[in-house]
């Protein structure tokens, strides 16, 4: 694809702005900025990757996958601002995930620690761990909120933390978990995931995109469940003083 070509695919973007524009939307601005936004990051990355890959050092490889760590933890890290030390929790998950998963992948050789390997699927591994950490946010303080007079409850009869927030835990952690899953059951019918597509698209054998499209499955339902699970379990014990009282939204510490 030439830039020549690229540059039609913005055809695109403007039939949302036309479409917002249209019905009073007001999304204009925002669409424009995300397009804008895309263009400059990813042409930027792709340079990068190149130069990561051309020269295959294990130091870059490590930068790399740490900018998306940084970067997916400041993203998350808005959606729990009610839950102390949220950051440091978020990063902690994000860090679990992805030595867990090239863990597996590198210690049983499933993959070469290479980076043209290593990045593109952490990229992958972090992003989808950062989209199950807002979803779990979202819902835990959801649940917390709505819920708050039950979990007191149990405290005042005397449960402890963990008793009073359980439910609302297991809660979150299913709700979060519940779109990987449902996606996963369509995968092949209903759509051809993009890291499939792409492959095939770029001439590879379809028996050998569809391997390496498993593998990514495969990770993304673990990285779905240790996710909200890490995460849920990190943050619950926070959001109770030492008298075992709820904290108001994080305020009271």
């Amino acid at each position: 694809m030439t830039y020549g070509t690229l540059a039609l695919t913005l055809i695109f973007v403007l039939i949302p702005l036309i479409l917002s524009k249209t019905l009073r939307l007001d999304l204009e601005k925002d669409t424009v900025i995300a397009t804008v936004r895309s263009i400059v990051q990813l042409i930027a990355v792709g340079y990068i990757l190149k130069f990561v890959f051309d020269s295959d050092s294990y130091l870059y490889i490590f930068l790399m996958v740490l900018l998306m760590i940084t970067a997916a933890t400041l993203n998350v890290r808005k959606k729990g601002k009610t839950i102390p030390g949220i950051t440091w929790k978020v990063a902690a998950t994000l860090i679990f995930v992805e030595v867990l998963t090239q863990g597996i992948l590198i210690g049983f050789q499933i993959t070469p620690p290479t980076a043209q390997y290593v990045i593109p699927i952490s990229g992958m591994v972090i992003g989808n761990s950062m989209v199950l950490a807002i979803l779990f946010l979202n819902r835990f303080t959801s649940e917390i909120e709505s819920h708050e007079d039950q979990i007191e409850l149990i405290l005042s009869l005397g449960g402890t933390p963990k008793q009073a927030i359980h439910t609302r835990l297991i809660q979150a952690i299913k709700t979060s978990m519940i779109p990987t899953i449902e996606s996963q059951k369509t995968m092949g019918l209903v759509q051809l995931p993009g890291m499939m597509s792409g492959q095939i698209i770029a001439g590879a054998d379809p028996i050998q995109a569809v391997q390496f499209q498993l593998l990514i499955v495969f990770l993304i339902l673990t990285t779905a469940a240790v996710t909200s699970i890490a995460l849920g379990f990190l943050s619950y014990p926070t959001l109770f003083n030492k008298q075992y009282q709820l904290l108001q939204e994080g305020r009271d510490k």
